[in-house]
């Protein structure tokens, strides 16, 4: 399919072919008929891509302090991979479109294919031919009872479904009667919609702007009387108006740097009113003499409304109780819809520009340049193209006899980073990548020198040429793929963890162990670090004491990672890590674990202690903070074994303790090992030598967090086989 993206690199723009998107059990699958184009949002961002590297490091200081700490922990060549990483992306564009349903995921019944729909968000609604969004950012459309609408025009005007229910979920903020008055500060695409919202409700509509234009649409379009904002005595224009009340509620829908939106709002509010800020303003108001005095109300607006960045109501189609929270972002999207097809409101005057998708990076030209005046811009698809395919090939397969083809699936910040840039040139062929969403598969592809990406792992599983397959994808999909690459005969790398399942355990066991010539490995990279071969031949084997201490820092609760459904928790996302680590250090397996996590209330157990002893007689400790502060090291290890003590320091450092002067091994740049994982892995499939990690001891770590978990559940130990 055709979709339009850009490069931060240098705001180049371009119609990519990209796979097409898929459809999981609670997305839709999507041919749009129309998107529409942001100037605000869209245009700064390309504006922004346009500017010369100072500009962007000025415009984005949060991004150039984690450059700055990726610098700092790990050095120029990590960090000049994830910066190429951002800039060199392809990276959509679009938020608001409308089309036709294609396919639906079989956890969704109440849209078919063929429906006509509306879809917000700008992680799904892109200007590309097809789109996959999740079933509560997607509405469908009501049938149409405005004689005046045909199909297409309705379409056009379904497509500013975004804005629409961004600028009613501020009106419902506003929360206004039937005879009130309103003004809307800002007469762009936002306060043109709000203004049409509110007179549609029966407030009067007080508009103001800087712009001559805007607000001459708006008195011929949307509101009672709308006026410049330095028009001379406003602030007594708009009170003889109200009758010396002044507006019971204010909507801010300006994006500017001046305080004096929100001020001029506390002036023309009455008394108790309502301020609410829907544009990007700031609020360092003037206690005095408005909001203080007058008792204002000032609220801000969360874009659609309830459900916005929820993942559980966005991602998972989880709804809330009507009966508690009446308007979500998916019912003001219906509501919005509604009023377009009674012909209620008429948002088809803001459409000044329609541009085909051929044709659409010349809309940003334009919106950047300002060489026309323009108020909402549409992009059009062709109807006629039917080809349509879930993989792109990018180049011609290499027919060398003897090349290992490689496959991966999940390819993202963690696999650019360490697992593509260190798979070796000689003796392989990138064959096919796969990821969640069209424009990343295609970035991976070009990058790295893939024949081919896909967004569905079919493609991946049913290529013959491929015969070593990476994943890194979310952790809840790890033991499937395991499985089913297992079952292809295909040798597999796949990151932490192993499997979130106790049955997929057994089954990559079984699989495994009747097959003595595939390998099968986790990235359980510490163990290759250069600092741990130093220790390891220091300290040697047999019983020994270990301690292992990670000031991991904490993770948001709707974090993915967090999610047992997807991520599986902390344990098995990165305390595997470290049970790997001590049974690798004295070379035998857990065969008893007790662990406590300190309480909280959400159940996390993101910081604990794990007490382990192992088969030799050895004993370990892993202390996993997520409580700590940042400015402390993350990582710590310990060891002490037959007269002679060891410490690491975040693999930067590492010492010997003996009889005489203290050994030390310094790197210039941390090195946690994933070079040498990727590289022995390779070498061991090409000369046939064992798997660089032991299959026993892979699937001890992930039995031994299943047994964590149950020991921090029941409080007592738990015994391993």
């Amino acid at each position: 399919m055709k979709q339009l993206t850009q490069k931060l690199k240098n705001g180049f723009m371009q119609i990519l072919d990209a796979p097409l998107p898929q459809v999981g059990s609670t997305t839709i699958l999507i041919k749009n008929y129309y998107s529409l184009v942001s100037a605000g949002t869209e245009g700064n961002t390309a504006k922004a891509a346009r500017s010369n590297i100072l500009e962007k490091a000025k415009s984005r200081p949060q991004q150039v302090n984690q450059v700055l700490n990726t610098l700092k922990t790990q050095g120029p060549i990590q960090t000049y991979r994830a910066v190429i990483k951002k800039l060199e992306a392809y990276s959509p564009l679009g938020y608001s479109c409308a089309g036709v349903v294609l396919a639906v995921g079989e956890r969704i019944n109440d849209i078919s294919v063929g429906d006509l729909v509306a879809c917000a968000g700008n992680n799904y609604a892109y200007h590309a031919e097809v789109v996959s969004a999740p079933r509560n950012l997607v509405v469908k459309l009501p049938k149409i009872f405005n004689n005046k609408l045909t199909e297409d025009s309705f379409m056009q005007s379904a497509a500013y479904n975004t804005l629409g229910s961004i600028a009613l979920q501020s009106v419902r903020l506003a929360d206004l009667r039937l005879g009130e008055t309103c003004a809307v500060i800002g007469l762009g695409l936002l306060g043109q919609i709000a203004c049409l919202l509110l007179r549609a409700s029966g407030v009067r509509v007080v508009g103001i702007d800087v712009s001559s234009d805007m607000v001459t649409l708006a008195n011929e379009k949307c509101a009672d009387f709308a006026m410049l904002r330095d028009t001379a005595g406003i602030e007594h224009i708009i009170s003889d108006y109200t009758c010396q009340l002044g507006c019971d509620a204010v909507i801010i829908a300006a994006g500017t740097s001046s305080l004096d939106p929100i001020n001029f709002a506390g002036s023309i509010c009455r008394k108790k009113g309502t301020v609410v800020v829907l544009g990007d303003v700031p609020t360092g108001f003037d206690r005095e003499p408005h909001y203080y005095r007058k008792e204002l109300t000032l609220k801000m607006s969360c874009s659609y409304g309830p459900g916005r960045y929820d993942p559980a109501y966005e991602e998972k189609g989880i709804d809330y109780p009507p009966a508690y929270v009446r308007w979500t972002e998916n019912k003001n999207m219906l509501a919005f819809q509604q009023l377009i097809a009674s012909g209620k409101i008429d948002v088809s005057y803001l459409t000044t520009h329609i541009f085909a998708l051929e044709e659409s990076t010349k809309a940003y030209d334009m919106i950047v340049d300002k060489s026309e005046p323009f108020v909402g811009i549409l992009i059009r698809y062709d109807q006629s193209q039917q080809t349509l395919q879930s993989a792109v090939f990018v180049r011609e397969p290499k027919k060398i006899s003897g090349v290992m083809g490689i496959g991966f699936i999940g390819a993202g910040s963690y696999a650019q980073s360490f697992l593509l840039p260190n798979i070796p040139k000689s003796g392989t062929a990138m064959r096919g990548v796969m990821t969640s969403t069209s424009a990343s598969a295609r970035t991976v592809a070009d990058r790295f020198g893939f024949e081919f990406c896909s967004t569905s792992e079919n493609d991946i599983f049913g290529c013959q040429n491929i015969q070593t397959l990476f994943i890194a994808t979310r952790h809840n999909t790890h033991g499937e793929f395991v499985i089913k690459a297992l079952s292809n005969d295909q040798h597999v790398f796949v990151e932490k963890p192993l499997c979130l399942q106790r049955d997929e355990l057994e089954q990559i066991r079984s699989l495994a162990e009747g097959k003595k010539h595939t390998h099968v490995m986790v990235g359980f990279n510490r163990r290759f670090s250069p600092l741990t071969e130093f220790i390891k031949s220091k300290i040697g084997v047999g019983p020994m004491a270990m301690m292992y201490r990670v000031n991991a820092g904490s993770i948001p609760v709707d974090s993915w990672i967090q999610d047992r459904e997807i991520g599986g928790g902390r344990i098995h996302g990165e305390v595997c890590h470290f049970v790997d680590y001590l049974i690798f250090m004295n070379g035998s397996l857990p065969n008893s674990v007790c662990a406590h996590a300190v309480p909280d209330a959400l159940g996390l157990n993101d910081t604990l202690t794990v007490s382990l002893s192992f088969v030799n007689g050895s004993v370990g400790t892993i202390q996993y903070f997520a409580n700590g502060s940042k400015s402390f090291p993350k990582e710590y290890f310990e060891v002490h074994a037959h007269g002679l003590s060891a410490t690491m320091n975040d693999y930067r450092e590492a010492i010997i303790f003996g009889k005489g002067k203290p050994e030390k091994k310094k790197l210039l740049v941390q090195d946690k090992g994933q070079t040498q994982e990727v590289r022995l892995f390779i070498e061991a499939i090409q000369k046939g030598l064992p798997t660089p990690i032991a299959l026993e001891d892979i699937l001890a770590g992930s039995e031994t967090c299943f047994a964590i978990e149950e020991s921090i559940r029941t409080g007592h130990a738990v015994r391993l086989k």
